[in-house]
């Protein structure tokens, strides 16, 4: 994987985090909100080879730890998206199984992202953290499930191109 590349997928995912904190967040979607920027990450790490995966991890959680509305020590996300990517490395045939069909592929993604956010839960409290009651945290989880569940189809193809395009082309091969 070449610097330029780490370079650019990190520009990427900066564009998807400020979409996320200057659009996405401001929505008032039923029950409760919608992570672009996780369900985009949880692609990207899918989609990339063993040592992609967790690095983009990593880079991706250190961009999510810049969000205004976490309320968490700086490094959390990228502890749980580094843990969440090496998860998807060990696990890399599996995965390919799961891209060939669009339903798995989009249902794997929002439990993906479903186990970051309980993950990121889990760490939260054991940090200290009070993140409220259980009742609302699982709704929380649930609702996040649900709408990328949903609205992740929309943009799966985007982040296709997207990622094939920032490919070199050693790596294209």
């Amino acid at each position: 994987m070449s610097g330029l590349r780490v370079l650019n997928t990190s520009l990427f995912l900066f564009v998807v985090f400020l979409i996320q904190e200057t659009v996405i967040s401001r929505i008032k979607f039923p029950i409760d909100g919608f992570s672009l920027y996780l369900a985009a990450l949880m692609v990207l790490l899918s989609l990339e080879d063993r040592s992609g995966s967790i690095v983009f991890g990593f880079i991706g959680g250190l961009i999510m730890d810049l969000s205004i509305a976490a309320d968490s020590p700086f490094g959390q996300w990228a502890l749980i998206l580094t843990l969440v990517g090496y998860l998807f490395s060990l696990n890399k045939e599996s995965i390919g199984d799961f891209t060939q069909s669009p339903f798995v592929f989009i249902t794997f993604i929002s439990l993906a992202s479903a186990f970051a956010l309980v993950v990121y839960l889990v760490i939260g409290a054991l940090l200290g953290q009070n993140n409220g009651t259980l009742s609302h945290l699982i709704s929380i989880v649930l609702a996040n499930s649900l709408w990328t569940f949903l609205i992740t189809p929309l943009f799966i193809p985007l982040i296709i191109k997207t990622r094939t395009a920032l490919l070199s082309n050693r790596e294209r091969v």
